[in-house]
Formats: structure tokens, sequence, C-alpha cells
């Protein structure tokens, strides 16, 4: 079963006053493309976003449309290593107006991240500030539109592949469309891929993209733009997330999670079969988040209860539960690139 914990590390918990849905690590190489008034050189504005003890983090969330008065925005945070804690408050914060962030995709080459809101998926850059004599990363709002992202409704799932050549998203209208990054050209355009996407991903090496929704799921290859195979369900299951391997070598593997009557499951698929190799239940509870560490050693489920489940990628053998992370259900998890965090 693994250890059972209390999340009562005051330090690396902190409330930013809004409820938050999207979360990412921002990738070391943002410090690169940071245009800053200041006379700072790139060397001197590279320990703030690269220390090996000092992470950057951007949140996304809000009260939506609503008159609750909390607001919308994009937040950034920086999480101290060393120290084991998150700033009391966030070094950078960009207002979203009515508009309520729900999903973002940092760019893996640091160029700056998307946003999925209620109409429409903004860009936005990096930007610099400084807290203390110190230069800090902070969000701008970009000059960049994605004209072929607006007025598309609510999209559910952005990914980028490794290289951050492709952008894959999917809607809550089924539709599901990757193109090409930066030019924006359309490579695959699926009206119908899902009655709703819930979940994208590209496989390591950019041959495939996974997708669940509604429905079995599907595998999509990248050169042809085509469905190539469809990841059948079983009894009473319903897919949620899915998300491959990170292992470079011939023992790539495909997750699902699966809910059914006696609660969440994560289930196992080879690559090159897309057959079923394994469905292993994990949790009671249902899943409402899930991902797998950049090194591929771990897997982590967050549940509608505010738990988090902390699984070997070897076993599918869960090593630790963290009880009560959240007041309420996991929105998102994410592992730092190096894994550690």
């Amino acid at each position: 079963m693994g250890k059972s914990n209390q999340n009562n590390d005051a330090s690396n918990c902190k409330k930013y006053g809004i409820p938050l849905y999207g979360a990412a690590w921002v990738p070391p190489a943002a410090a690169s493309t940071i245009k800053s008034g200041s006379e700072s050189t790139p060397e001197e504005t590279e320990p703030a976003a690269s220390s090996s003890s000092n992470y950057h983090i951007v949140l996304a969330g809000g009260g939506g449309e609503g008159r609750s008065g909390i607001p919308n925005a994009l937040l950034v945070s920086t999480f101290d290593f060393s120290s084991n804690s998150l700033s009391d408050q966030p070094v950078g914060k960009l207002g979203t107006g009515s508009d309520l962030p729900y999903r973002i995709a940092v760019h893996p080459g640091g160029e700056g991240l998307i946003c999925s809101l209620p109409k429409s998926c903004r860009w936005f850059d990096w930007d610099a500030i400084t807290i203390k004599d110190e230069l800090s990363l902070s969000l701008k709002s970009s000059e960049k539109v994605l004209e072929k992202l607006e007025d598309v409704g609510q999209q559910l799932a952005l990914t980028f592949n490794n290289e951050g050549t492709l952008l894959a998203v999917g809607g809550e209208d089924g539709k599901l469309r990757v193109f090409k990054w930066p030019d924006m050209d359309i490579t695959l355009d699926e009206a119908n891929a899902h009655a709703s996407v819930k979940d994208l991903d590209f496989s390591p090496d950019g041959n495939f993209l996974a997708s669940v929704g509604s429905g079995p799921g599907r595998i999509w290859k990248v050169a042809t733009a085509t469905s190539i195979a469809s990841l059948p369900k079983e009894n009473d299951e319903i897919f949620g997330f899915c998300k491959f391997s990170r292992s470079g070598d011939s023992n790539l593997v495909l997750y699902v999670t699966a809910m059914r009557s006696k609660g969440g499951s994560i289930v196992k698929w080879n690559t090159t079969s897309w057959k079923r190799i394994s469905s292993t239940h994990i949790v009671r509870d249902p899943i409402s988040a899930f991902n797998v560490s950049s090194d591929g050693k771990l897997l982590v489920v967050g549940t509608i209860q505010g738990d988090i489940w902390i699984i070997s990628s070897v076993s599918t053998r869960v090593q630790t539960v963290v009880r009560k992370v959240h007041l309420g259900l996991v929105t998102a998890l994410g592992f730092s690139q190096d894994s550690r965090l």
C-alpha cells in the first residue's frame, strides 16, 4: 500500500486567494527569452530562473464570470528547494478580466505559455520584474494573436510536443486540432474526435498523439494526421487522462486513467500493438488529475477528495499517499523538469 502522510508542512502550502485550475513548472530556458528593460546581461538573469534551488511555477484560476469578487488571473510563484518553501505571495500576477484561465501549456523551449479561456486561447510572454533588487519572472500580454483559436469555445486540453514544434488542442465540443508551432498551420483537424476531449499527450518521440474523452481512447499518427488505433473500454470504464511514459527506449507505454464502479484504475497499453497490458486498481475515489514524472519513474494521481497518490511506474504499486492536500478536488498535477518536485 505504501506509506500515508498528512500534509502538515505550511512552508510548501500557500493560499493565493483564488481557486486554481492550471499549474505548470517554468522551464529554465524561459530566462533567456526575457526582454527586460534593465541593463542586466542574460548571464545575470539566468540564476533567477534556473538556480538549482530556485524554481518558478505558473498557476491559473479565478472566480469566473460571476460577481464573486474573486479575480481571474495567471500567477507566477517561486519555490526554494533548499528551504522547501513556496513564496508567501506570487512574484508575478496578470489579470485576465472576466475570462477564467482554465488550462495552460508552457512551451518547452521557454517561449511563453498558451492559456485556455472560455471562448478562445491566448498566448502570454514571459517578463522580467525586480523584487528586492533581484530579477524574477512574471508574465505579460503578448502581441501574438492566435487567430485560429479565437472564438472556438472552451478548450479542455492543451499540450506541446517535446520539441515545441507542435501544439495540440482539444475542445469541449469534441474537436481535436494539431498546429505547427509557431506558424499555426493546421496539420490535423478532426471535428468529432470525441463527444468532448478530456486529455491529450504526445509520445516522447513526437510520432503519436493520444486522446481520451467519451468512448474509447484514440491514437493518432502525427506524420499522416490519421487515427491508427482505438483503445477500447472494458465493462463500465470511463477514461479520464492519458500520458505516455517518458522513457525513450523500447519500453515506452501509454497510461490511461479509468473510472469504474469500484474506483479509479491505471490502464497500461503497449505502444506497438496498442493492446492493453494491464489494469491496476489504485483508489476508491474518482481521479481528478494525473501525471508522469519527467524521468518516467513515478506516476501521480489526484482525487476529488483532495488526496494525492504517488505510484511506481515499474510495479504500479502505491508508494505514498498524502491525504487532504487540498480542501476540494485536485485540479492539476505536474512534476518539475528534474523530477525532484
